[in-house]
């Protein structure tokens, strides 16, 4: 193609604003649209039907994952690019579905255009990746990572089954297991997403092309110590389980200079004081761990970092702890390959742009453990995602699409 053809954002625009009326709350104005709810495949059928109003094959696997295809000359090994459409409860329009929309308006420009593609360019919007029943399942399920044990045994926070959400919809969970790609059919995979920080925005920069995606471990701990009366007990004899969550709380700085790197987090989110009573010694406490980098080795530093200094504080107080991995996201980095060609088309559109880090996880973490993977970022204003405040400004999204257009005609002419 002598002219590089660019995005419509008017036709972005009108879809990121008509999916984000289904899950729509009037009073919150967030948007409520997770994995396997009525509003999730309200969702799906909705893209199923942009995609064949564009006059693309379309496509769901065992997984639910939705697909439109532009056929290539070649189809042994397609080239991917996708996100998500569910959300966390109280969302906003763009973590994920941006990624889908930009994705799909690709597809239609090149198809208006009468671009025939030597390689099969299929989009793919996952199922679940916000985690609505404990991790990525679509993507797992795409990479051959999804188990037997995890489709029949995961539950959401509600004690929904995974299995009976996908029952409901009249979806057999088992056939999730056979949405496997193998990695020779997957020729590369990218994904566009908001930053979801505020790095891009303070540094007035249009995009950002990440080169690694940091690792993730998620542990859900208990501290056991002894309920008593909170008058009659004095406080050298007590066994106070709350004590002790906040002697760790104030370790948590200190292990991250010590043990962790320059891009280590760690945040204890959630906390569950037990038996809950004004007038008691907290019995017992039940609370998150949630820590990221993008080294596997500073993980597991900050791992053993983290049970040494939970073994001491229960040793010094007198109490009991328990520790229970729920889940673990190894860090990936990003194709280089693919990074090139990114720096190259956005120097080539003139764009403001950088390297970086991705704090969050994202299906691409996973394609990118079996195949070549790379992202691009666009601004998230303030910083703010999963949010209703959440917004992107169209001319940025416009400019990471171009971007993202410009780098799948380069992998597939």
């Amino acid at each position: 193609m002598k002219d590089i053809p660019k995005v419509e954002i008017k036709r972005i625009k009108d879809d990121i604003l008509s999916l984000a009326t289904i899950g729509h709350n009037e009073q919150d104005r967030g948007i409520y649209r997770m994995a396997f709810s009525d509003e999730d495949m309200a969702g799906k059928n909705w893209l199923l039907n942009r995609i064949e109003e564009a006059g693309l094959e379309s496509a769901s696997d065992g997984a639910a994952n939705i697909s439109g295809i532009l056929p290539g000359e070649e189809d042994a090994s397609r080239v991917f690019v996708g996100s998500h459409i569910d959300t966390v409860p109280c969302a906003g329009m763009f973590d994920g579905t941006l990624g889908v929309v930009v994705g799909l308006e690709c597809l239609r420009v090149l198809k208006q255009a009468g671009f025939s593609p030597k390689k099969t360019i299929e989009l793919i919007a996952f199922s679940d990746e916000e985690g609505r029943f404990g991790g990525t399942f679509g993507s797992e399920a795409f990479t051959g990572l999804l188990t037997l044990e995890k489709v029949r045994n995961a539950v959401d926070l509600n004690g929904v089954k995974l299995e009976n959400a996908m029952l409901h919809h009249g979806l057999d969970p088992m056939r999730a297991l056979e949405a496997r790609r193998l990695p020779d059919q997957i020729d590369s995979y990218l994904e566009l997403h908001i930053e979801q920080g505020p790095v891009l925005d303070q540094n007035h920069l249009q995009a950002g092309i990440v080169d690694s995606i940091t690792g993730l471990r998620s542990w859900s701990l208990r501290l056991n110590g002894e309920t008593n009366h909170a008058g009659t007990t004095p406080m050298d004899y007590r066994k106070d389980a709350f004590m002790g969550l906040a002697d760790f709380a104030h370790e948590v700085p200190r292990i991250l200079e010590e043990n962790g790197g320059e891009n280590s987090r760690a945040t204890i989110g959630n906390a569950e004081i037990l038996p809950g009573a004004p007038n008691s010694v907290p019995g017992a406490v039940e609370f998150s761990l949630d820590f990221r980098d993008p080294s596997t080795d500073t993980l597991e530093d900050l791992s053993q970092a983290f049970l040494k200094a939970i073994a001491a504080i229960s040793r010094k107080r007198g109490l009991q702890f328990e520790t229970n991995v729920q889940g673990e996201i190894l860090p990936v980095k990003s194709d280089e390959r693919l990074v090139d060609i990114l720096e190259e088309e956005a120097e080539r559109l003139e764009l403001l742009t950088k390297r970086m880090l991705s704090g969050a996880a994202h299906d691409a973490q996973l394609v990118g453990r079996i195949a070549p993977m790379a992202m691009i970022f666009v601004p998230s204003k303030g910083g703010l995602s999963h949010s209703p405040g959440e917004w992107t400004a169209w001319e940025d999204i416009e400019a990471g699409a171009n971007l993202m257009l410009a780098a799948l005609i380069r992998l597939v002419k």
